[in-house]
């Protein structure tokens, strides 16, 4: 094979490689609580998710094979109706990513949505559009899509994923004139509008600079100084405090909570004794009924 036709194969490989999509997602649906139906729907609409998430380019930017977000989402069907084709589910949504230098993956997010309604005909195609609402279905995923997006972008450069969450809230301003639960303003502090106005609020900018400092500062750099990097994510967790202070019901400490605290307990198990009591204190102050999960921080 010439040089010529070596050049183009690897032009073609890398260029098929840098615009990769950006998510690697794992789809699951559990049915346990629907008896005595036909689950073959189901498997259809687990395939077209998968492909939905995972072939659809959310963003312009560049991600190779090795930079795609890792992420699942759990769908369990609480209710169908078969006639009308409507289905009544909760979704669970995660998201990881790799710690520099290290084996580990860290979690961004583990988030349970409960109003997650929609209507479904096995083998319709999914549509989506980032300025037209096509159905409740795509615009949920198409929601956590960004919100994954935001949150991993926001972990390694400061506010990097406000592009990321005010596409979730034009997705959010299309989808309350439909009249789906889960956007509507102020029906729910935990929904999908909560989520979307707590990350663009000006009130959380704290809060999500220490987002990163926690990162890419803290856990990105534990291999090269681990006493460093647990002083700035000690340091950077009083962001915890003064959301509270401003925001107390702002969901944006729920996913903290849900994703954080027991990585927190882990990572000062070890360290100085006045970090630990720092620590402990943010945490008992703003996360008091969850002390089981960092008790063990002050022994």
């Amino acid at each position: 094979m010439n040089r010529k036709v070596l050049f183009l194969l690897s032009l073609i490989f890398c260029t098929a490689t840098l615009s990769a999509q950006e998510l690697n997602c794992r789809i699951q649906i559990n049915t346990n609580k629907i008896q005595g139906t036909n689950k073959q729907v189901y498997n259809t609409l687990q395939t077209a998710l998968t492909d939905f998430m995972n072939n659809k380019k959310w963003t312009n930017a560049q991600y190779s094979s090795t930079e795609k977000i890792d992420c699942s989402f759990v769908i369990t069907v609480n209710e169908e109706n078969t006639s009308t084709h409507r289905y009544k589910c909760e979704l669970q949504v995660q998201s990881r990513r790799p710690v520099f230098n290290s084996v580990y993956s860290t979690t961004l997010l583990n988030f349970r949505d409960v109003s997650f309604d929609f209507n479904y005909v096995e083998f319709d195609p999914l549509q989506f559009s980032d300025s037209k609402f096509e159905g409740n279905l795509t615009a949920i995923m198409g929601f956590y899509a960004y919100i994954i997006l935001g949150i991993d972008q926001d972990s390694f450069s400061p506010l990097g994923g406000t592009p990321y969450f005010t596409r979730a809230e034009q997705i959010m301003t299309m989808a309350q004139t439909n009249m789906e639960t889960g956007w509507q303003a102020f029906d729910n502090q935990r929904n999908r509008y909560a989520i979307v106005s707590s990350f663009l609020d000006e009130a959380s900018k704290e809060y999500r600079l220490m987002w990163y400092s926690y990162h890419r500062k803290g856990l990105d750099e534990m291999s090269i100084n681990t006493d460093k990097s647990r002083a700035t994510i000690a340091e950077g967790l009083g962001a915890l405090k003064s959301l509270y202070a401003a925001r107390p019901t702002s969901v944006l400490l729920t996913f903290f909570s849900d994703a954080k605290i027991d990585e927190v307990n882990d990572i000062f198990s070890k360290g100085l004794a006045s970090e630990k009591e720092s620590v402990y204190k943010v945490l008992s102050d703003v996360f008091p009924a969850q002390s089981s999960r960092y008790e063990s921080i002050r022994r």
